[in-house]
């Protein structure tokens, strides 16, 4: 027996569908590992800091990178050390003198578990970065730097946010 031409082209379109679709996995290979090598490349030099939403950097053109060192946040109303908090800033104010007793203790604490080996016996290579919100006295930023003097860190460093070098260039082209 004959199958007419309809019958025929019927089962042929049956079939088609029963058939798995072809996915052609190269270029989806190719744009992973450009994805991933663009990634590799990328997250080796990002160094940051702790984030802080109350804490509002002053900005700067510098164009050194931070170190990882022990880190400082004064916001309006702490002191924290390596994400502990240490003091209140109230409190802090009302200190005479220029040493705060619980900042001091933090510090050393911190010197056997975030210095380097080196930095140890090195006080000069003591390295602190203080992120003090843009807003805060200098009177309270003086009396942190000199208690992170007092406890062996020579080094102080003062958390910015970098400014693009073309605002420099438009403001001293306006004087």
């Amino acid at each position: 027996m004959e199958r007419s031409k309809r019958a025929a082209r019927m089962e042929r379109r049956h079939e088609r569908g029963k058939r798995g679709g072809a996915l052609n996995l190269v270029s989806l290979m190719d744009i992973f590992t450009i994805l991933v090598f663009f990634l590799l490349v990328n997250s080796a030099e990002v160094e940051t800091l702790p984030n802080a939403k109350d804490i509002q950097l002053p900005e700067s053109i510098a164009e050194e990178k931070a170190n990882e060192t022990v880190v400082i946040m004064i916001s309006d109303k702490d002191i924290i050390v390596q994400g502990l908090p240490v003091a209140k800033v109230a409190d802090v104010m009302k200190l005479p003198g220029n040493d705060i007793p619980e900042l001091r203790q933090a510090l050393m604490s911190q010197n056997d578990r975030v210095l380097r080996r080196e930095a140890l016996d090195d006080i000069a290579g003591r390295e602190v970065t203080i992120m003090g919100d843009k807003d805060i006295s200098y009177k309270l930023l003086k009396k942190v730097m000199a208690t992170c003097t007092a406890s062996d860190y020579g080094r102080i460093s003062l958390a910015v946010l970098q400014k693009s070098s073309d605002k420099l260039d438009s403001l001293s082209a306006a004087r």
